[in-house]
């Protein structure tokens, strides 16, 4: 599928391109450079579907999850500064109107609506994930720009105005920023490890707080590994019990957190009542330690 719409895409952009010079049309060229961004970000969607694919190493033990995650940022990085591009041109066009052709432009167009809707709806049933939906978004917004490429055409034959081209460009500049501002955002969220979209601490320490034997919850952090998997690490204080009965606390709490919140990689630390807590690490007191020795410290771990 991502083949077919790279080879399509390409042999677009060299189509439009051409066309856009020989009618002398900025929304044309404006055309041809969102389809080379288009085309680049297909080729980085198709290379991070196969290391996303790769399995993980001892030297990446969380594989190539966000290898997706930075192809769909590139993507929509490059879209914004191409988006800012066409707006300078355009701007510069509204003050010196260029003689366009507005037949060539309609037709050119029309076979891109047909070309990008028909991969963006091949897209569609893929685009779970933020670099599939990137790709998705990449040529949806292309066929729309590409029929406002139609409707601006028409203008021009039957008014004669010039203006109508440049303008109709910086409509597309805009349409570029919108679409690519909410990736970035999303991408940036993730890179940077920063708390899901949609995933709420606060509701995530109530949830594991109601769990029947947890007292506390803390040191709680919850990130995205990928564009579909979640990651939390945390702190749970229970009382001071046998291992064999706390298994049935974090059997719980990672039912909570799996069927809930959609989380299914978890590291559980418990600690105990009684403990000091230094560090993030629960220390038992000298006095509870026979012979002087040092003091020891509780973790309960759970992956």
């Amino acid at each position: 599928m991502l083949r077919i719409s790279l080879v399509a895409t390409l042999a677009y952009v060299v189509v439009t391109f051409v066309a856009g010079l020989r009618a002398h049309s900025l929304a044309l060229l404006s055309e041809a450079g969102h389809n080379v961004s288009d085309f680049l970000a297909l080729l980085l969607s198709f290379a991070a579907v196969y290391f996303q694919s790769r399995p993980a190493t001892q030297k990446r033990t969380f594989g190539y999850q966000r290898a997706g995650v930075l192809a769909a940022f590139i993507n929509a990085a490059s879209l914004i500064v191409i988006s800012l591009w066409i707006a300078a041109e355009a701007i510069h066009r509204l003050s010196a109107p260029v003689t366009v052709q507005p037949k060539l432009m309609m037709a050119v167009a029309a076979a891109g609506v047909l070309m990008n809707g028909f991969i963006a709806a091949l897209l569609w049933g893929v685009a779970r994930d933020v670099n599939m939906r990137s790709a998705f978004l990449h040529m949806a917004g292309d066929t729309l720009s590409t029929a406002a490429v139609i409707a601006g055409g028409l203008g021009i034959l039957f008014t004669g105005q010039n203006w109508i081209d440049p303008a109709l460009s910086l409509l597309i500049a805009a349409l570029i920023l919108w679409t690519s501002f909410d990736i970035v955002r999303e991408t940036l969220n993730i890179l940077l490890e920063g708390t899901p979209r949609g995933v709420s601490i606060p509701e995530i320490r109530s949830g594991m707080e109601a769990v029947e034997g947890v007292l506390n919850v803390h040191d709680l952090h919850c990130w995205s590994l990928g564009s579909q998997s979640r990651a939390l690490a945390c702190h749970v204080t229970i009382e001071d019990i046998p291992p064999s009965e706390s298994a049935c606390i974090l059997a719980k709490l990672n039912h909570v957190l799996r069927d809930h919140f959609h989380i299914s990689h978890a590291t559980i630390q418990f600690e105990h009542t009684g403990c000091q807590v230094f560090d993030d690490c629960c220390v038992v007191p000298m006095e509870e330690l026979s012979g002087g020795a040092a003091p020891v410290h509780h973790h309960g771990h759970s992956h």
